[in-house]
């Protein structure tokens, strides 16, 4: 990596600030009571965590903040994240009735942040209550949304729950995978922190599955075990000098941003090129272009149509200054040591199926980002059953071993998003409850 020199401090501070400013109390009582506290709320079914959200609006509305923060994390425990980093603006507020009828949308997220935060920031007691012990003990493996989310309905359930996580820091990639400027201010550890506040939960930290970690050991010493492991390994190009200097996963990169406080001691190519479509492509670019890399280039094999990162995200990487190139796909990479070109080919459909066109283009970089998406490590699952690249669950996030549940991205439930996370975690927890404990649960 070389650094640029072109940005300040002050510059890169700015561009990691806050991406969307919170809302005041008059800002959050202005747009409370735009919400018409419609019959049939098509928001809360837009919700995979089902929020009664015209609910938690009107006790805004009604100054019942608190009230309001409650009704959010009954559904969702990672309301505050969810708020920052969910693509509300393709579920929640796109099936608002005011988008309709008005051309805008009742601005949910940054409601629900309001709510959220200002719970978070009070001192009272924790809102949940646990209920009384079940002497049930549960494993979770992987404290990120979905492992989380299960470890504090399991708890709230009265059971006691240890949670085994590889990294050193706990919240997934609400902690090392979302850009810097949605998480300002270590809100991850936050929200973990009272998370956690309602008891009955332990994490052990650095236990990695299929290493120090055995799903044997922990079908033997727990009631149940909730696998919300993600997807721990990075798909590769497939390219020759794929190992050049220069050349990096994408998670990585944003990973090393995320833990770093002073993002000015960083340094980024002046020429980067990031490779893939979707909402980590994105977040890589436009934190490249922020801590000072002269040109970034977002290539992507397809039509823009077709990329997985929203129509939102898209559209502020090109206010951040990437240039968003489709149809292309990278055949080679060169350099001595040190990356130096990328050799694209022209792409286009033909008969329904992507096709190069022989034509080449080549674009000078230093710095490669790639962000091809990522997969399953499911060489650590023993006996567990994987279907098309994921763990296959029945309606009720059980695994092939009855005792074993799973949620979150290792499992295909066809949302790849934080608060569908969550809400595997929720249901998980719910159902085994019921499965294995009898336990009255509602309806999951």
């Amino acid at each position: 990596m070389s650094t640029t020199g072109k940005v300040t401090i002050d510059d890169i501070n700015a561009g990691f600030g806050d991406l969307h400013k919170p809302y005041n109390k008059s800002q959050a009582l202005l747009e409370a009571s735009r919400c018409t506290y419609c019959f049939d709320a098509p928001c809360i079914k837009a919700c995979p965590t089902g929020i009664d959200i015209p609910t938690f609006i009107h006790q805004i509305r009604t100054q019942n903040v608190k009230g309001a923060a409650k009704t959010i994390l009954s559904e969702n425990i990672m309301g505050g994240t969810c708020a920052r980093a969910c693509p509300t603006e393709v579920l929640c507020e796109r099936a608002c009735v005011r988008h309709h009828d008005q051309g805008k949308p009742v601005e949910i997220g940054l409601l629900q942040r309001y709510a959220v935060d200002h719970l978070l920031d009070s001192s009272e007691e924790h809102p949940f209550v646990r209920a009384t012990e079940t002497g049930k003990n549960i494993a979770v493996v992987g404290a990120g949304p979905a492992g989380l989310s299960c470890a504090h309905r399991a708890a709230l359930l009265g059971h006691k729950v240890t949670v085994f996580e590889a990294k050193p820091k706990p919240g997934g990639l609400n902690e090392y995978g979302l850009a810097a400027y949605k998480m300002v201010d270590d809100f991850a550890q936050k929200e973990v922190d009272f998370l956690l506040g309602i008891g009955g939960i332990e994490i052990i930290y650095e236990q990695y599955l299929g290493q120090n970690l055995s799903l044997d050991t922990l079908r033997s010493k727990y009631d149940a075990v909730f696998l919300g492991i993600g997807l721990g390994l990075c798909n590769q190009l497939g390219l020759e000098s794929e190992n050049l200097s220069g050349v990096y996963d994408a998670i990585d990169f944003i990973e090393q941003l995320r833990q770093t406080n002073d993002k000015s001691t960083l340094s980024v190519g002046q020429n980067v090129v990031v490779i893939g479509g979707g909402n980590t492509a994105i977040d890589a670019a436009i934190q490249a272009k922020r801590l000072g890399a002269k040109n970034v280039t977002l290539a992507y094999r397809r039509g823009e149509e077709n990329m997985t990162a929203t129509d939102w995200e898209i559209d502020l990487a090109r206010k951040n200054g990437v240039d968003v190139r489709l149809w292309l796909s990278p055949i080679e990479l060169s350099g001595d040591a040190h990356v130096s070109t990328i050799t694209f080919e022209q792409t286009t459909i033909e008969a329904g199926r992507l096709k190069g066109t022989g034509e080449h283009e080549k674009i000078e970089t230093d710095m490669v980002l790639k962000a091809v998406g990522q997969k399953l490590n499911a060489s650590v699952l023993s006996d567990i059953v994987i279907e098309r690249g994921k763990i296959k669950i029945n309606d009720k996030y059980q695994t092939s071993i009855p005792s074993v549940y799973a949620g979150g991205d290792c499992i295909d439930t066809g949302e790849d998003l934080t608060v569908q996370s969550v809400e595997d975690g929720k249901r998980a927890a719910h159902a085994m409850g019921h499965t294995l404990f009898g336990i009255d649960f509602k309806e999951v």
